[in-house]
């Protein structure tokens, strides 16, 4: 029986905190629904709110991506008000000037991308 842990198994430290702050702001709302659902849908300890991008195809353009994910060594750390955010460091770029909020409407419910508003 062999004691070395899967790959899946391996923890990552959490990396360093950032002392800039988050590039992409997040509204307490946002906050507010991330961590609840951290809390309600039993994410397992070790695992944070990613924020990053995915290429589009042809005329999509960038496509943003939002999950619960454990850290990576090429993550940057961000501690938003007790809430720890990792972005990718390639990420970065793409994501300065962003605001995440969290919309619960009768028509529509979800996390939206868009413009830093203020």
């Amino acid at each position: 029986m062999s004691s070395t842990p899967s790959p899946d198994q391996v923890l990552v430290p959490l990396p360093p905190f950032q002392t800039r702050s988050c590039p992409v702001l997040i509204t307490p709302g946002a906050k507010a629904e991330a961590s609840e659902i951290l809390l309600r849908k039993n994410i397992p300890s070790g695992y944070f709110l990613r924020l990053g991008v995915r290429s589009g195809a042809g005329c999509a353009g960038t496509n943003y991506i939002l999950g619960f994910d454990k850290p990576s060594a090429s993550d940057d750390a961000y501690d938003v008000e007790g809430l720890v955010v990792l972005i990718e460091k390639k990420h970065t770029m793409y994501l300065i000037g962003l605001q995440l909020d969290f919309v619960s409407t009768e028509a529509e419910r979800g996390f939206v991308f868009g413009p830093k508003v203020n």
